[in-house]
């Protein structure tokens, strides 16, 4: 299974990559890092990861729009988004434009690794 890891803090994606090797999780390769939607596009094309997690507020192209993008690409990727916006109307967007799960940071791994096993079963 194909990962990649979309947020504008450097911070936030060294900790997801890190949760990654949770005995939990199924094997979970990582195949990049994106800082914000633009470059997230153009690493999806390259890569064609099965799962995201996705920031949406990012400069560039913020991760509503990203997602929409990914997901007319491949409508079966699967899309997390990892946000700290309390924008629930945003939020609440993104889902609809294909996002299949939402995590609010902080997160603890736990929360995490939780949210990326619903999205890998469903």
């Amino acid at each position: 299974m194909k990962l990649m890891i979309v947020d504008d803090s450097n911070i936030i994606r060294s900790r997801i990559s890190r949760i990654m090797v949770d005995a939990r999780l199924p094997p979970i390769e990582i195949v990049g890092y994106a800082s914000n939607g633009a470059e997230a596009v153009a690493l999806f094309i390259a890569t064609r990861p099965e799962i995201v997690t996705m920031d949406l507020t990012m400069p560039e192209m913020d991760g509503v729009e990203c997602t929409t993008l990914l997901v007319e690409s491949d409508p079966t990727a699967r899309i997390l988004i990892v946000s700290a916006l309390s924008d629930k109307a945003t939020a609440i967007e993104a889902l609809k434009n294909g996002a299949n799960g939402f995590l609010y940071k902080p997160f603890t791994d736990d929360e995490l690794v939780n949210a990326l096993l619903e999205l890998i079963k469903e």
